[in-house]
């Protein structure tokens, strides 16, 4: 009889801790899968800036033809945001493209006639709603991928993400130049 209880008992705890382990798993898998979620949704906010951009470009080519050097600067700065695939690269080609936008951005103020055309400020909207919906996304990946990163660190489960290569995730940071204050002068 108390062999019996014996093999019951250690079945039931071989059972128990199976099923803490699948549930750690699964977890685990969750919430990486949630971060990726998270940064497609981000690389979805930039795609919609990088397709609104070609719009405002020309538009305000209509009205300052001679301001290649900007248009250039943009155009650049889309195509590394294109081709950026890391979080590091990502934050690289989005600190050129806020530049680059902040001049494209700062002719309007030399063209009255651009600052009263309505396309320019439907599109300048547009513009500054991406620009929102971008901050939003990756506020969502980061809290995503803290998370992650807390689960993936804290014991026990630290020891089987270690186990099946369930790795730290990135976050997006601010660009430095974003530390210091801006000037504003009127």
């Amino acid at each position: 009889m108390k062999k019996k209880s014996i093999i019951i008992i250690v079945i039931a705890v071989i059972v128990v801790i199976i099923a803490a382990l699948a549930g750690s798993y699964n977890s685990l898998v969750k919430l990486e899968t949630n971060t990726d979620t998270q940064f497609a949704n981000v690389q979805v906010q930039l795609q919609r800036r990088s397709d609104l951009i070609p719009n405002l470009v020309n538009t305000v080519k209509g009205y300052a033809a001679h301001e290649t050097e900007v248009f250039t600067a943009v155009s650049d700065a889309r195509a590394k945001l294109a081709g950026a695939s890391t979080v590091e690269e990502i934050n690289t080609a989005e600190g050129q493209m806020n530049s680059a936008l902040s001049r494209l951005l700062a002719i309007s103020e030399a063209y009255p006639e651009l600052k009263a055309n309505e396309n320019f400020l439907s599109l300048q909207d547009e513009l500054a709603g991406t620009e929102n919906r971008i901050g939003v996304a990756r506020k969502d990946y980061n809290d995503a991928v803290q998370s992650y990163n807390v689960k993936i660190r804290s014991f026990p489960t630290n020891i089987l993400a270690g186990m099946f290569g369930f790795e730290k995730k990135e976050q997006f940071t601010a660009d430095e130049s974003a530390q210091s204050v801006p000037q504003v002068n009127f």
